[in-house]
């Protein structure tokens, strides 16, 4: 496939472009500076300013992009905007690095883990702005969009164990009663659903 990975050098962007090009994919990142990943080619621009001949002839563009500032958070809906307006119509399909602070708690769907109790204060912007994001794909009825939110202990440093389960929109934990995934092991669960078309305009999620 020809995939471009929209911030290929963030360290979820890292580990995907990893995994696709070890795959045998064309991976090209998209990315404001110098290229740090895997990826065979590069676009260097601001996701906010690509067009739709920037991601024609792709057949898949993940999007990795991550803001935790005050002042940038709001760009989550903005790339959510933009990408669906881009991708409008088109076969090229759409995978989001989501987040898991908006995964439902049971299966009413009316609360998230975000609004719970013992949630990290510290993490709620960034669940808020996430989920707002989430919002949009979920609109976006025209765009073969897939949101996949990883665990809540998502770790930046962990082993690939190449061991991994999907679960739907409520929160899981594992048999050890963690809700945990290295970057690795969601590279290669968002590589697989991506060589596999089986989902659609859905949010599902991962944990080791």
């Amino acid at each position: 496939m020809k995939i471009a990975i929209i911030a290929a050098n963030g360290q979820a962007g890292q580990a995907i472009a990893k995994e696709a090009v070890e795959r045998g994919h064309q991976v090209t990142a998209v990315v404001r500076s110098e290229n740090k990943s895997a990826a065979q080619e590069v676009i260097q621009k601001d996701a906010l300013a690509l067009t739709k001949e920037d991601l024609a002839g792709f057949d898949l563009v993940i999007n990795a992009f991550g803001a935790w500032t005050v002042e940038t958070l709001p760009q989550h809906s903005q790339l959510a905007e933009h990408l669906t307006t881009l991708l409008a119509a088109s076969p090229t399909r759409l995978l989001i690095v989501g987040g898991a602070g908006s995964l439902f708690l049971d299966e009413t769907g009316q609360l998230a883990l975000k609004d719970s109790p013992d949630f990290p204060v510290e993490y709620l912007p960034i669940a808020e702005a996430m989920g707002e994001g989430l919002a949009i794909y979920r609109q976006a009825q025209d765009v073969n969009w897939l949101y996949l939110s990883p665990a809540a202990d998502f770790d930046a440093t962990g082993e690939k164990t190449g061991v991994y389960t999907l679960a739907g929109e409520v929160f899981q934990v594992n048999e050890k009663g963690e809700s945990y995934i290295s970057y690795r092991d969601y590279a290669l669960a968002l590589l697989d659903l991506a060589e596999n078309f089986e989902h659609n305009q859905v949010r599902l999620s991962v944990l080791g």
